[in-house]
């Protein structure tokens, strides 16, 4: 397996660990603020906008550069 193959597998693992991470912080600060349902839907579809834009991002300059997904 060559370095850039490696790479790219651990970017992947490591965007998934980044994203379960924000989503049990939201779900943290949820259920300490005591948010309810509704709040924690706001809180979950704000903070979630802000990480959603972050992996299009990343998808989109995958795509840009040639990689494909």
């Amino acid at each position: 397996m060559r370095l850039a193959e490696m790479e790219a597998i651990m970017l992947n693992v490591g965007l998934a660990v980044f994203a379960g991470a924000i989503f049990f912080i939201i779900y943290d600060l949820a259920k300490k603020s005591n948010a309810g349902r509704f709040g924690t839907f706001i809180l979950f579809f704000a903070l979630g906008l802000g990480l959603a834009a972050f992996l299009i991002k990343t998808l989109v300059v995958e795509m840009i550069e040639g990689g494909g997904i």
